[in-house]
């Protein structure tokens, strides 16, 4: 069995980027027509993508903790 040397996709350009190319990965892996070769480089690349999202969503979530400790509050209900 032979394996294709190819490169890394590139990030994605935006979190919003990111969740379109998953959503289009999950039809493509739903649809049941790829050839299984095929089928573990999309599951491959979901799974860096996922890891790219759980990572924005972690910075932001720290973005956030460190407003909120220095006392920025943008959402006031005063």
């Amino acid at each position: 069995m032979s394996r294709k040397a190819s490169a890394s996709p590139a990030a994605p350009a935006s979190y919003g980027d990111a969740v379109q190319q998953l959503e289009q990965l999950l039809a493509g892996l739903e649809s049941g027509q790829l050839p299984l070769e095929e089928l573990l480089a999309q599951y491959q690349r979901g799974t860096e993508l996922l890891r790219y999202c759980r990572d924005r969503l972690q910075a932001v979530e720290e973005q956030v903790k460190v407003l909120d400790q220095n006392g920025v509050r943008p959402w006031s209900g005063e």
